[in-house]
Formats: C-alpha cells, sequence, structure tokens
C-alpha cells in the first residue's frame, strides 16, 4: 500500500494543486474568494478550467460533473466528457470557465415541494468554489449548488452557504467590539461521526424489507444483542477490517480526513469519524464517505446499512454532528484556561444557548425523519426533547451568573489509577452525556439528533442561523459602547439572557421520565415525530428567522416543508406496501404451511401411536393457527388505514395519520408476525433471522 502522505488529497484539486498550477495572481484571486468571499471573474475561471482539466486529464479523468445536492438529500451527477471533435475525425479535450461556472441539469425531475413543475424543466448548477473538486470513478466532480430557472435554491448547499455567510457577518460584528477587526471570515466547522452496520449480502438479499426500506420490518429480537457490551470497541474481524483499510485509502485520496474507526456498541455496527472541517466541505466530504461505504462494502460480500434503525432491540445509527465556530484557525468556543474570564467565550457560549433554546423546534425539525422515529428516545439516542449539556464546570458558571455569586473554579484534578507503571492524567472538567441532544464537550457542541442516514446540511443551516439571530442581537445591543462600559453591559447581557434561557440546559439523564415531565414545566417541545415536528419549520417565527437573513425565502421555506412531508409519507406508503407484501406472500404462508405439516405429523402420530401425547403439538398448533389468525386481523386494519391515507390530499394531514394511526398498527403486525418466529421451525421461516444476520462469520 503507498503511504499514507503520498496519497493524501492525490485525487483533490485543493489549495496546494492551485499553487502548484495556477498562475500566481490568479491563484490569490480564487483565494480571495475562498477565504474571504470575493466576486469571481470569468477570466479567472476560465483559467481554473483549463488547469483543473489538465490536472483531471493526468489523473485519467475522461469526464466532469457538476455534483450537487437535490432536495433529496443524496447527491447528484450528470456526466460530460471532454471530447470535442476536429473536423477531420480526431478530438481534442477541452473544458471552459462557463462550463466550470455553470451546468444547466433537469429540474422537473428532484423534488421541489412545488417550485417546479413537469413541463419546467430548466435549472442550473453554479460551481462552489470553497468546496475542492475531485476525482472520482475517472470524473471530475465539481461541487455545485443547484438552483431553478426563476432563482430558487432547489438544494441543501445554496441555504447552508447563506446561513454560513449570515454567521460570519453577525460574529464579525461581534468581534469588532472586543477590538478584532480581522478581515478572515468566520466559519462554522463539521466533525461529523458516521455510524452504520455491515451485514453479509446473502442475507441482505433474502430480506426484501432490508432491500426496499433499507430497515427489517420484522424480526424476533436475537438471543444475544449488545447487552455484553462486548461488541464496542472490540476486535475488528477481518473481513471488515479489509473494507476499512481501503475505505480509509480511497477516503484519504480524497481528502477526507477519516481518522477514527471502530465497533459500535450493537452487533455488526461500526464507526468513522472525520477530522473536523469547515462546514460546507464537511458535509460534502461526509457525502462522500457515506457513498464510498455503500459502494466499498460489496468488494467484501458485504452491504452497508446506513438506515437510524434497521433492527429492532438493538442500537440505531446517528450522526453526532460536532459544531463550532471559528475564525483564523481561533476557536471562538473554546474556553480557555480560565473560562470565567474569558468574556468573549461567555458572550458566545450565551448565543448559543440562546439560539438553541429559542430555536429548539427547528433543531428537532432537522433531525426528524422516518427512519430517525424509530431511533430517537432509544438505545444510546436522546430523547426527542431538545436540551443542553455544558457539564459541571460550564454548569457551575452558568449558575454563578444567572444567582450572581461568587464562581470558585472547579480545578483540573490529576487523576491517580493506584498502579505506579500507569501514569497519571488529567481529568477533564467536562463529562460526556450519551443521552443528551446537544452537549458540549470541551470546545464544540455535539448535535446528537440528526440519524446516520442524513444530510447534515439542514441541522448546520439551522444553527447557523439561529447563531446569526443571536449574534446580532448582542451586537446590535452593545455597539458604540467601549472599555469598562462595554465590559459591564455585556456582563448585563449575558446575565440576563442566560436567566432567560437556563430553562434549556439539563446536566441529568435525559432517558429519565422524571425529566420528560420536568421538560414540560419548563416549557420545552415534545415533539416524537416527525409529522409533529415538521409544522415549525413554516410557523411565522421560523418565516422571519429564514427571511432576516436571507437564508431561505418563505417560498423556498414552504417548499421544503412540502418536500419534508411527501418524502415521510412516500416512505412510510413504501414500507406499508413491502410490509403487506410480505406478510402476504412469505409469513402467513410459511406459517400456515408449517401449521399444516405439524396437523399432518400429529394425525401421523395418532394412526401409528393411539394412545400417544402430542398435547404439546396440539398446543402449539393452537398457538400457529391463533397467530395466524391475529395476524390477518392486523393485517386488514393496516390495509384499511393505508387505503385511507392515499387518498388523503393534504400531506400534512397525511403525516399526521401515519404517524399516530398507522404506525401503531404496523407496530402490532409486526409483534404478531414476530412471536410466529419463534415457534415455526428454523427450515420454515422465509428470511434469515436477527441470530444469523448480526452473527456473521
Amino acid at each position: 500500500m503507498s503511504k499514507v502522505t503520498d496519497i493524501y488529497g492525490s485525487m483533490v484539486f485543493n489549495e496546494h494543486t492551485m499553487r502548484e498550477r495556477l498562475p500566481k495572481a490568479t491563484y490569490k484571486q480564487l483565494m480571495r474568494t475562498i477565504k474571504e468571499g470575493a466576486p469571481l471573474d470569468e477570466d479567472v475561471a476560465n483559467v481554473v478550467a483549463h488547469a483543473m482539466k489538465e490536472w483531471a486529464i493526468e489523473k485519467g479523468a475522461t469526464h466532469y460533473t457538476h455534483w450537487f445536492q437535490p432536495l433529496t438529500g443524496i447527491t447528484s451527477e450528470k456526466h460530460d466528457s471532454f471530447i470535442d471533435p476536429t473536423d477531420d475525425g480526431l478530438t481534442i479535450m477541452t473544458f471552459s470557465g462557463k462550463e466550470l461556472i455553470q451546468g444547466e441539469p433537469d429540474a422537473s425531475s428532484f423534488p421541489s415541494g412545488g417550485l417546479r413543475a413537469t413541463f419546467e424543466a430548466r435549472g442550473y448548477t453554479a460551481w462552489d468554489p470553497t468546496s475542492y473538486a475531485f476525482i472520482k470513478d475517472e470524473v471530475l466532480c465539481i461541487p455545485t449548488a443547484f438552483c431553478s430557472y426563476t432563482g430558487e435554491a432547489l438544494d441543501k448547499k445554496t441555504p447552508l452557504l447563506r446561513s454560513m455567510k449570515a454567521i460570519d457577518v453577525q460574529a464579525r460584528r461581534v468581534l469588532a467590539l472586543f477590538g478584532d477587526d480581522s478581515s478572515e471570515r468566520v466559519t462554522t466547522t463539521l466533525g461529523a461521526e458516521q455510524e452504520y452496520f455491515l451485514i453479509s449480502e446473502k442475507d441482505y438479499e433474502q430480506r426484501m424489507d432490508l432491500m426496499i426500506c433499507g430497515r427489517t420490518l420484522f424480526g424476533y429480537s436475537p438471543c444475544k444483542g449488545q447487552e455484553l457490551e462486548e461488541h464496542y470497541f472490540g476486535a475488528i474481524r477481518p473481513t471488515v477490517n479489509n473494507f476499512m483499510k481501503e475505505l480509509d485509502d480511497e477516503l484519504w485520496k480524497l481528502g477526507v480526513s477519516a481518522r477514527t474507526k471502530h465497533n459500535e456498541v450493537a452487533p455488526a455496527q461500526h464507526e468513522l469519524a472525520p477530522i473536523f472541517a469547515e462546514t460546507n466541505r464537511g458535509v460534502d466530504e461526509n457525502l462522500l464517505t457515506m457513498e464510498k461505504m455503500r459502494l466499498l462494502a460489496s468488494h467484501y460480500g458485504l452491504v452497508c446499512l446506513q438506515h437510524e434503525k434497521p433492527f429492532e432491540f438493538i442500537n440505531g445509527s446517528g450522526k453526532h454532528n460536532n459544531w463550532s465556530i471559528a475564525v483564523g484557525g481561533k476557536n471562538l468556543l473554546d474556553p480557555g484556561e480560565n473560562p470565567m474570564e474569558n468574556l468573549r467565550f461567555l458572550v458566545f457560549l450565551t448565543c448559543v444557548i440562546e439560539a438553541v433554546d429559542e430555536y429548539q423546534e427547528l433543531l428537532r425539525m432537522s433531525a426528524a425523519s422516518a427512519g430517525n422515529d424509530h431511533r430517537l428516545g432509544a438505545n444510546e439516542a436522546p430523547p426527542a426533547i431538545v436540551s443542553m449539556f455544558l457539564g459541571d464546570e460550564l454548569g457551575a458558571i452558568v449558575d454563578a451568573l444567572v444567582d450572581d455569586h461568587d464562581y470558585t473554579s472547579a480545578e483540573r484534578v490529576s487523576m491517580d489509577l493506584g498502579v505506579d507503571v500507569l501514569p497519571n492524567f488529567i481529568k477533564d472538567n467536562t463529562d460526556r452525556n450519551r443521552t443528551s441532544p446537544f452537549a458540549f464537550t470541551g470546545n464544540k457542541f455535539e448535535f446528537r439528533m440528526p440519524g446516520s442516514a442524513q444530510n447534515l446540511s439542514d441541522a448546520n443551516m439551522v444553527l447557523n442561523t439561529a447563531m446569526a439571530k443571536s449574534l446580532k442581537g448582542f451586537a446590535d445591543q452593545m455597539e458604540g459602547k467601549e472599555g469598562e462600559a462595554f465590559e459591564a453591559a455585556a456582563i448585563d447581557y449575558i446575565k440576563r439572557t442566560l436567566t432567560d434561557h437556563a430553562r434549556i440546559i439539563f446536566n441529568g439523564d435525559g432517558y429519565a421520565h422524571e425529566w420528560e415531565e420536568e421538560a414540560a414545566r419548563r416549557g420545552l417541545a415534545n415533539h416524537r415525530t416527525t409529522a409533529d415536528a415538521l409544522p415549525c419549520m413554516v410557523d411565522q417565527k421560523s418565516i422571519d428567522l429564514f427571511a432576516e437573513f436571507g437564508v431561505l425565502t418563505e417560498t423556498e421555506l414552504r417548499s421544503r416543508y412540502e418536500v419534508k412531508l411527501e418524502k415521510y409519507n412516500k416512505i412510510m406508503n413504501i414500507e406499508c406496501r413491502t410490509m403487506k407484501r410480505l406478510v402476504r406472500r412469505d409469513y402467513l404462508p410459511a406459517i400456515n404451511r408449517y401449521a399444516a405439516k405439524l396437523a399432518h405429523g400429529i394425525t401421523a402420530i395418532k394412526e401409528v401411536l393411539p394412545d400417544g401425547d402430542t398435547s404439546f403439538m396440539e398446543e402449539k398448533l393452537r398457538r400457529l393457527v391463533a397467530g395466524a389468525a391475529e395476524i390477518n386481523i392486523q393485517l386488514e386494519k393496516l390495509h384499511g388505514l393505508h387505503r385511507a391515507s392515499v387518498d388523503i390530499a393534504d400531506q400534512q394531514e397525511r403525516a399526521n395519520m401515519n404517524a399516530h394511526e398507522i404506525v401503531p398498527v404496523m407496530d402490532a403486525l409486526r409483534h404478531a408476525v414476530d412471536e410466529m418466529e419463534i415457534i415455526v421451525e428454523r427450515e420454515a421461516w422465509p428470511v434469515p433471522t436477527y441470530n444469523e444476520i448480526l452473527f456473521y462469520a
């Protein structure tokens, strides 16, 4: 294998490559665009395009594509070759600045929430120079934004970039109050921890629910799940390790800083964590990571599952969104040695607390999906109630500020493990709270609600915009104040704001039933399902927030609300149809065949041994017949509700019916089928069970 230092970033047109291949003047102008947001000149684009093409061809690329993120949540690409035939029957390879800057994919076949009709097909992609171009499968991929002919954003990237601009503008205003007038952009950073399952292809191919829905709609709990806690950080099996090695190599070539890999808590579950990057690039890199995971798994006879809850009874998979704010390489959420004396840090911390409390429902919405509804509040996932964990020291600081009493620092304590050969180490002042949706982890916040299948653009767009709102509020009140007057006003602002928003801070057990009651007393929202969570998108408060900072127009926001509703309802429709098909064509026939076989066996035994005791067989037969009858009852209930839901025109009304009426019946049907799995003989059961899927060799 090549050295990591040789392959890292080798397939990326990154800053190092630009510096080598671009004329000095062009490089400087492009860097001004990337680092300072300066407009990009078309002449510069032409020079960049030529250098990019030459580099890509040297690397074996034959095509280019504008790589974008439609509202499907995944990425899309249309490949065009570099060839330009000549009159003499040969060809030259060309790529212009115009082709780099702008593309024109069909906009009618992507979700748009009514922004585009089928006959209104024109859409545009526009180069995003802040996220590096890269080569994937002999194709030069150019990260782009995607908009309609009439200018509305049709993608996930555009609002994210707008939110990053908003936080840059407002954070610079705040920094200026502290005497920092740096021309460098303030950016948010993202480290996306990706959880996933790996299972055998042969098992996957026998499970129609996994293939169509990404999760098992049926399945009795395995004999052994995660209760022995032996899989977490355990030795990685050879086949999985080989997959991880190839994944690392491919990601490193693409400049994705894959750093940590390990077995997760659930059997067959794993995690990959990168080093943080600027949020826009971090989202792009996470989407690339997910794609590479899915594609490379087949090299090892495996399938990568990225659904939030592919298996009941064990942990689901999340995507922890590690978020911070930085300028010029400095982390603005780093408390320093003495956070109580770090006024700037306290201002930014206060603004985060205010932002999360004010827009808790939007944050919950950003993590809402049909898959994540099965995960939140169960097995290592945070509850659906948004709260913040600050840890002992920051929590004590907030209490001191709110209650106006003296604060004594919790000095960093040296830990002696009592064994001479082991070194002492310093205990962190901030513990980890696995049940908290939004936890401070030293110099960043970890938003743990998003599910493994989700595009993190939405969560970070909400975080950035809400934070921009809080920073603006502080700057508006402080501008014109200097010296001791500014310091006194800032401290007063911090105290008032923390007092007003202290309800969002909770350092306890988020799984405890008492917390749900306490959260209700505090007035915190508890949207258990996607259907409950989505309406806040189109509240006037949300419309005003996004409009104020130019992140989303009301039209764009309403379209996204419609897209999310439609996707939720479509997924529920697919799951209902799959469930009914499986029960009718696989599970009920298998149960009935086994019942008939058992009945024939009883009859045969009675013929040979009229006095033989077959009561245990007869009891089993009664359970099978009763079970099949219950399955049929629940199947007919589901069928009736499903048919009724399809006829509902209003998408929110249909989502409410799916969440609150259909899902309980789906659960009942599942339970009825699963009860039969443990009494039908193994050879008669039509699909691989959890015991077989999760514990492959």
